[in-house]
């Protein structure tokens, strides 16, 4: 699993830059003001994201654990949720979309929760 949660990171990181710059140089005549924000915190919440799927990504290299795995694919589904609903309802300006927001909101909460339990239930390796 920890080549999937570092690929995920890879991915979400290159695509959050990606989208970051669209957003500032394609999009900036395009929106208005308050809907570039809007893709601006999507781009944003993405890329804290993509480095949290890579601790994750080194932690199920080091220590894999159950809850590190429910962790990430709690990153990822929240990225996809939050941050796809963000840029869907900018783009489209279908405002009902952002109904889905708070659901990956939501996912980033419990993927972090998941993140300090499995934390707290590290035990020290003894060297010999």
């Amino acid at each position: 699993m920890a080549r999937l949660w570092l690929l995920l990171s890879a991915c979400a990181g290159f695509t959050g830059v990606a989208l970051g710059a669209f957003a500032a140089h394609g999009l900036k005549d395009q929106l208005t003001p308050a809907y570039l924000s809007v893709f601006q915190t999507g781009t944003h919440y993405q890329l804290v994201h993509a480095l949290a799927l890579f601790g994750v990504g080194l932690l199920a290299m080091l220590r894999p654990s159950r809850l590190a795995n429910c962790a990430g694919a709690l990153f990822a589904l929240g990225i996809v949720l939050f941050s796809g609903s963000l840029y869907a309802l900018t783009l489209s300006g279908v405002s009902a979309l952002g109904v889905v927001t708070p659901f990956g909101g939501l996912a980033f909460l419990a993927g972090w929760l998941y993140l300090g339990v499995a934390a707290w239930k590290l035990t020290p390796r003894v060297s010999t």
